[in-house]
C-alpha cells in the first residue's frame, strides 16, 4: 500500500485530498496544527484503518518513521482573513514549512506536490494568466505575506528538483468552491452566501466589475491528482476558465438563495486583484484535464451545505480553534 502524507489537511481543499486519496487505496497520514483547518472535515476518516491523523505545525521540524511514496503541501493560511491576521505564521508555513517537507521528501525518496496558487501573479497585467507570466505582485503590500510565501514555495521547490534531484510538481491554484468551505473566510463566495443567509446586505468591494473564475472543488482534486502522477515538472495552472465580474456573482448568489438584500459597495482593498482567469492549455494537453461542473451546479451543491450548518457556524466570526493558537 502506498503512503501519502497531506499537510493542511483538515482544511478545505486538505480533506478533499484525504478522501480522494483513500479511495484510491492509499495509506494517508493526515498533518494539520488545526490553526485555520477542522477536524469535523476529517471525522468520517478517523476511524478508517488506513488514516493517522497528526497534530503538528509543518514550520516546525517533521519527523516520519516508514516509507513515504508522496507529500502534498496544502498547509497555509488561504483567504485574507486569514494571512492578514497571522502573518508571520503565513510566511513560516511557505518558507520553513516547505523546506522542512522537502528535506523530508528529499530523505524519503517522495514525490511532493506543492499547492501554489494564482496569487503569484498578483494583479496581473497579463489576462488570462498563463504559466510563463511572472506576475505583478507588491511584496509589502498587505497581500505580500501570502504572495510571497507562495512565489518562495515555487522557487525553492525548483530548487530542491534542480539541485538535488527531488521529484516535484507545482499547481497554481485558482479560485475554489465547494463544501467544507468556511463561511467566515473572507472569500467572495462564502462571503456572499453567508450573508444571504443571515439576512444581511452582500458586500461588494470596489465597482463590482472585477473578474474571478470559479472552480468546482471535485473538479480541482482531479487536477491536482493527474498532475501528481504526470512526469511534468514546472508550475501548471489548475481553475476553471470561466469568467464573471464579483457584480454578476452577487446577482447569481441573489437567485440562488432567493434572498430579497441589496447589493452594497464598498472600497476595493489595497492590491486586490481586478481579473482573474486561469490559462489551462497544458492541463488540456498533458493531464487531458479540464473542469466538468459548471458553475450552476456547484453553487447549488455549495448552497446546499452551507444551509446544513448551524446556527452557531453560521454566526461565527472567529474560527474555533483560532484563539487558542495565536497569541
Amino acid at each position: 500500500m502506498k503512503r501519502v502524507l497531506i499537510t493542511g489537511a483538515a482544511g478545505f481543499l486538505g480533506s478533499h485530498l484525504c478522501d480522494r486519496f483513500i479511495n484510491e487505496g492509499y495509506f494517508v497520514i493526515a498533518m494539520d496544527n488545526l490553526i485555520t483547518g477542522d477536524l469535523k472535515n476529517l471525522e468520517h476518516l478517523l476511524e478508517n484503518e488506513n488514516f493517522k491523523f497528526i497534530n503538528h505545525d509543518v514550520s516546525d521540524h517533521i519527523n516520519l518513521d516508514g516509507e513515504l511514496d508522496y507529500i502534498l503541501h496544502f498547509a497555509s493560511p488561504a483567504s485574507p482573513i486569514d494571512y492578514l491576521k497571522i502573518p508571520i505564521q503565513t510566511l513560516k508555513v511557505g518558507s520553513l514549512g516547505t523546506h522542512n517537507l522537502l528535506g523530508l521528501a528529499k530523505a524519503k525518496k517522495a514525490r511532493m506536490l506543492i499547492a501554489s496558487t494564482s496569487e503569484v501573479y498578483g494583479d496581473p497585467l497579463v489576462h488570462p494568466q498563463t504559466e510563463e507570466y511572472y506576475g505583478n505582485v507588491n511584496p509589502i503590500g498587505p497581500r505580500g505575506v501570502y504572495d510571497e510565501a507562495k512565489r518562495f514555495q515555487e522557487a525553492i521547490t525548483m530548487a530542491y528538483h534542480t539541485y538535488h534531484g527531488v521529484e516535484t510538481r507545482i499547481v497554481r491554484i485558482f479560485n475554489t468552491y465547494g463544501p467544507r468551505m468556511r463561511l467566515n473566510d473572507g472569500r467572495v463566495l462564502p462571503a456572499f452566501v453567508g450573508q444571504a443567509l443571515r439576512g444581511e446586505d452582500l458586500t461588494v468591494f470596489g465597482d463590482g466589475k472585477q473578474t474571478r473564475s470559479f472552480c468546482y472543488v471535485d473538479d480541482l482534486i482531479e487536477g491536482i491528482y493527474r498532475l501528481l502522477l504526470s512526469d511534468y515538472t514546472l508550475p501548471m495552472n489548475i481553475g476553471n476558465p470561466d469568467e464573471i465580474t464579483i457584480g454578476d456573482f452577487a446577482e447569481e448568489i441573489i437567485k440562488l438563495t432567493g434572498t430579497t438584500q441589496k447589493v452594497v459597495y464598498k472600497d476595493l482593498p489595497v492590491n486586490d486583484p481586478l481579473q482573474r482567469q486561469p490559462e489551462i492549455s497544458k492541463a488540456r494537453s498533458i493531464l487531458n484535464w479540464e473542469p466538468k461542473v459548471d458553475r450552476a451546479e456547484g453553487l447549488k451543491i455549495t448552497y446546499e451545505y452551507f444551509k446544513s450548518l448551524t446556527e452557531d457556524d453560521l454566526h461565527k466570526v472567529e474560527h474555533k480553534n483560532f484563539e487558542q493558537y495565536v497569541k
